[in-house]
């Protein structure tokens, strides 16, 4: 049977004085850059007086198509670029093709029967509470909350209204509620169903740790969803998503329409560096393997729960070769877990000037052209690999 480790309850949490200086200047940066964005007329509402189109809009189109009862014309692309141009009130190069499952409908919808530039604050205000009580639970408090409005990529979320908090909630809150409420733990993984390709690595990583509870309740939640998005959307729906996750694949990772320095993958960084795209889906297949093995032996482990927790956040973005900034939000989970496992067995030698080292990658990528946000997953990693390979040395020993 798999070894359980229950996580450890953390001591107050403590900063030493420069990292709580680092961020609180986070902090201010952030919403200083929100401000001024705001400002200036490039975010939310241009100089024009019209909605700015971004990622938004298409959620927004999808949700108003959905309304209508048209949900298959969200998986047209022409179809949905026209909703998209008039949701902005004019045409834009460009566009936003909707490739979520219908399940995702039941998101979008209620945010269509609000004004688009509404809908997207309200949408940002309401994921980014949820992605700060996931924080909060994991770092025991206020530290959580400071830490959740730090993280240099909550930024490149927000004024692109994308779904980076969600998914760091979700992720955030199934592992704090894994050991304690498994149902709980399972219904959230059950919703991150919206995200198919988060939603391999982690039942596998599960069934390795002997979470049946929680696995049963995450496949009863998807089963549900997929039969209520069925019943109010058609079968034509799921058709049309699985034709829509085609060519979304391959726009972006065949042709590179989005610039594979947007991706924050192996595959992306590959692929930049002038690698074929045979050579980029080796490399990142491999380190997904390599990933799931590795993350499978950790959870079958006795090392700490922090640990576990940790590498499983860091590791879904590790996995997958279609991964942008705004998933990198769920890095912020994999370093709270860390954070709090240094609070029980104390900091190591570096940790936290390695740390500060990722976050200032996540913090650099408006003005590199480089997948960062790999490179700062790459980096926790190697931090969480220490910290179990450590652990495990005295039973090696014994052995």
């Amino acid at each position: 049977m798999p070894s359980r480790t229950i996580a450890a309850p953390c001591p107050p949490p403590a900063l030493p004085k420069p990292a709580e200086l680092t961020l609180f200047g986070l902090c201010i940066a952030n919403a200083v850059y929100l401000a001024v964005a705001l400002f200036q007329g490039t975010w939310l509402v241009g100089p024009d007086g019209f909605p700015i189109a971004t990622d938004f809009v298409n959620v927004w189109a999808g949700g108003k198509q959905a309304l209508s009862g048209n949900t298959a014309a969200a998986y047209d692309p022409a179809l949905h670029k026209a909703a998209e141009a008039l949701a902005l009130g004019r045409d834009f190069d460009g566009s936003y093709p909707w490739a979520y499952p219908p399940t995702f409908f039941f998101a979008a919808a209620p945010l269509a029967l609000l004004p688009l530039s509404v809908a997207h604050v309200v949408w940002i205000a309401v994921t980014f509470a949820a992605f700060a009580a996931a924080m909060a639970g994991i770092m025991q408090g206020r530290l959580g909350l400071a830490f959740a409005c730090a993280f240099p990529a909550i930024v490149a979320n927000a004024t692109v209204g994308q779904n980076g908090f969600l998914t760091a909630a979700l992720i955030g809150g199934m592992l704090v509620c894994l050991d304690s409420r498994p149902v709980v733990a399972g219904i959230l993984l059950g919703l991150l169903s919206y995200k198919p390709h988060f939603g391999v690595l982690i039942p596998l990583v599960l069934l390795a740790g002997g979470y049946w509870r929680a696995l049963m309740a995450a496949a009863a939640t998807t089963l549900l969803l997929i039969a209520a998005a069925t019943l109010a959307f058609g079968f034509g729906a799921w058709e049309g998503f699985i034709e829509a996750l085609r060519h979304a694949s391959h726009a972006t990772l065949s042709e590179g329409l989005a610039d594979f320095a947007k991706l924050q993958s192996l595959f992306g960084l590959t692929r930049l560096l002038g690698g074929s795209e045979t050579v980029a889906f080796a490399l990142q297949w491999t380190l997904a393997g390599a990933t799931a093995l590795l993350l499978c032996i950790l959870w079958r482990s006795r090392a700490p729960f922090n640990l576990k927790a940790a590498g499983l956040a860091v590791g879904v973005l590790l996995a997958p070769p279609y991964l942008f900034m705004y998933d990198v939000v769920t890095l912020a989970v994999a370093m709270a877990f860390l954070f709090r496992e240094m609070q029980v067995s104390g900091p190591r030698p570096g940790e936290m000037a390695t740390l500060g080292t990722a976050l200032l990658l996540v913090l650099i990528f408006p003005v590199v052209k480089l997948p960062v946000g790999f490179i700062a997953a790459m980096i926790v990693t190697v931090l969480i690999a220490r910290r179990a390979l450590t652990s495990w040395m005295p039973r090696l020993r014994g052995a």
